[in-house]
Parts: C-alpha cells; structure tokens; sequence
C-alpha cells in the first residue's frame, strides 16, 4: 500500500506519490519573473529556497486558477528542483494498491506521459501523476530550471528579486 497527496483540479481529482512531495503549503502570491511561460506564476519563498510556481490548471485545462481558501501549493521534488504546484485543495492523504492503478490505454496517453494512470476508489476515480515526468514534459523546463538557479544566486549575492 502506497500513500498519495490527493487533490482537485476544477472538478477532476488527481494523486501524487508522497514520496515525491516536500510539502503543501497555503497559497502565497508569487513573485512574477518576466519572460516567463504562462502557466509559471513566478516563484514563491519556501523555507530559503526559491520555489518556481506552476499553476495546475493551466497546465491541465489551459486557464488560470481562480484562488480561493482552498487553493493550495504541493511542493515536489523535481530532479534537484523543488517545484510548487498551484492546485484547486489539497484534499487528504490517502492509501492506493499499486496494482489499483491501471495504465491508460488512450491515444492521449502519448501526449500525457505523466500520467501514470487511473486508481479506482469506493467513490471517486483518481488521475494518478509523476510530478517528475510533468515538469520535464514541459517544453520549457530547462528554461525554468536556468532562471530559479540565476535568481537564487542572486539572492546569495545579496541582490533582492
């Protein structure tokens, strides 16, 4: 039995293994970076590391997440990277069979590789995602990587960003 952070995006339900995730944090208003894909909503401070921002329903559905109490930052680790997800609510943490997870046998799932499948449940069916995979499907993702590593140095240097 595996333990996965479950969350919301609009009205889907997605699962991440824990052991990718850092932490879930209350959403905090990121700092813009210019040039920037739109789905990144900047970077955000958590515990001295910049954190780049990617807003999950961008990424999925292609508009921005309207915020609310529930909105919610799911940090990850990401090759070396702590990378904070932008999610709807942060719902539980929950147990999955690993043989519960079924691959998606969809055409789509050549152009979602990070999507490692779906978990049924009693009473919700569950998108199971590899943060990794996500973040380094990203067209932009060494860019991304490039401008965390220069504003971090930055913020060594004593500079403010």
């Amino acid at each position: 039995m595996d333990k996965y952070v479950i969350f919301r995006v609009e009205r889907e339900q997605y699962a991440v293994s824990i052991a990718y995730v850092v932490s879930i944090e209350k959403m905090t208003e990121p700092t813009a970076v210019p040039h920037m894909p739109d789905y990144m909503a900047g970077v955000v401070r958590i515990r001295g590391e910049l954190v780049p921002v990617l807003d999950m329903r961008k990424l999925l559905y292609g508009r921005a997440i309207e915020e609310t109490d529930q909105t919610r930052l799911i940090v990850a680790a990401v090759d070396g990277l702590s990378v904070a997800f932008i999610v709807d609510e942060a719902k539980e943490i929950a147990d999955i069979e690993p043989e519960a997870i079924k691959p998606l046998q969809l055409m789509s799932a050549e152009r979602t590789p990070y999507v490692v499948g779906m978990a049924a449940q009693a009473d919700r069916l569950l998108t199971v995602l590899d943060p990794r995979v996500l973040f380094a499907h990203l067209d932009e993702a060494e860019e991304i990587r490039e401008q965390v590593a220069a504003a971090q140095a930055a913020v060594r240097a004593g500079e403010t960003v």
